[in-house]
């Protein structure tokens, strides 16, 4: 059997083969954004996940603190004077009289269902803490680009400007102007202006922190080329902040915004345990810590639960922020 030529390889059959794998054999490579690819490594952070659903668990708690307490406690300034001994004022069930009814235990004395004023405590310092994180946020944002940004006797005045603020006694002057401001100012009595002077004092004293980190951020943000490229096309000032450095400041905002809310709530903690806080009878976790202090030889449990709450709140943004941290930025670990 004769077998015939086999067929050639033409130059038209090695240039039609690229062609047809482009049309369905080759897969496309999908690019992802910086949030995306962000995502990826911190859903990778087991400690960070948990700590984001702790945080989730403490929202929800703090939102549905009313509904909580009625279905597992009492009404957080109810008496309980019955399950108090009339001899030291200590509860008279076991481990600070913690029961099926009372999860936490009672307080001694007046008998308050501590779980109940533990998860009402909840909504004041992650209210005070997020609203003031918010303040200070804005204002160190704004100020910490504008200094960066135009640099020069601008960035002199707010630079000398975030110096005295860091050099300041914050705790000394918040104790002092919070105790100085009488119960009716501004339109606002009770427990909404005491919480408003909070916010006001933890936020506007805390923005040179995230400030300085803004403004070291936007100067070297304005070298880059992409800035150098939008200002030689005449673009103005506040169109180059909105459109190119502020979109490349998300990730630091986003990570030091959790790192300070923690900062918040040990603030706020710490003066309403010196008393310059929101007011009795409402719960706040520094409250019930300084309420807690001369029990603490006689009823620990007392003291325990409203100190564990701030620890694991604390804790949880804390682990939160560095996982958010090393997301953004891997190579800061």
């Amino acid at each position: 059997m004769v077998m015939g030529p086999e067929p050639s390889t033409t130059a038209t059959d090695l240039v039609d083969e690229p062609v047809s794998a482009l049309d369905g054999s080759v897969t496309a490579v999908e690019g992802r954004s910086l949030g995306r690819i962000a995502w990826t490594r911190l859903k990778r952070d087991r400690v960070a996940m948990i700590s984001a659903g702790i945080i989730v668990f403490l929202v929800l708690v703090a939102i549905l603190a009313p509904v909580i307490t009625k279905v597992l406690g009492h009404p957080p300034n109810e008496y309980h004077s019955n399950l108090v001994s009339e001899n030291d004022s200590l509860p008279i069930a076991g481990f600070g009289g913690i029961t099926r009814h009372f999860l936490f235990g009672v307080e001694p004395v007046n008998g308050r269902d501590l779980f109940s004023r533990i998860v009402y405590g909840s909504r004041i310092s992650l209210i005070i803490a997020f609203f003031a994180t918010m303040l200070s946020v804005v204002l160190g944002v704004f100020l910490g680009v504008v200094a960066g940004y135009f640099g020069g006797w601008i960035d002199t005045i707010i630079s000398r400007t975030m110096d005295a603020f860091l050099a300041f006694p914050l705790l000394l002057f918040a104790f002092v102007l919070a105790g100085v401001i009488p119960d009716h100012s501004f339109g606002l009595s009770g427990d909404t202006l005491r919480v408003v002077i909070l916010i006001f004092i933890i936020g506007f004293f805390s923005w040179p922190y995230i400030g300085r980190i803004i403004r070291g951020q936007a100067l070297s943000i304005r070298e880059r080329e992409y800035v150098e490229a939008s200002r030689s096309l005449g673009a103005r000032p506040m169109f180059i902040i909105f459109r190119e450095v502020l979109p490349n400041l998300v990730a630091p905002i986003l990570v030091y915004t959790t790192l300070l809310i923690p900062t918040n709530i040990l603030f706020e903690a710490a003066l309403s345990f010196l008393g310059v806080g929101v007011p009795p009878p409402t719960p706040t976790w520094g409250g019930m810590l300084s309420d807690a202090v001369q029990w603490a030889t006689v009823d620990p449990w007392f003291m325990l639960f409203p100190g564990l709450a701030i620890f694991v709140t604390v804790l949880a943004f804390n682990l939160f922020g560095d996982g958010l941290r090393d997301a953004f930025d891997p190579r800061s670990r």
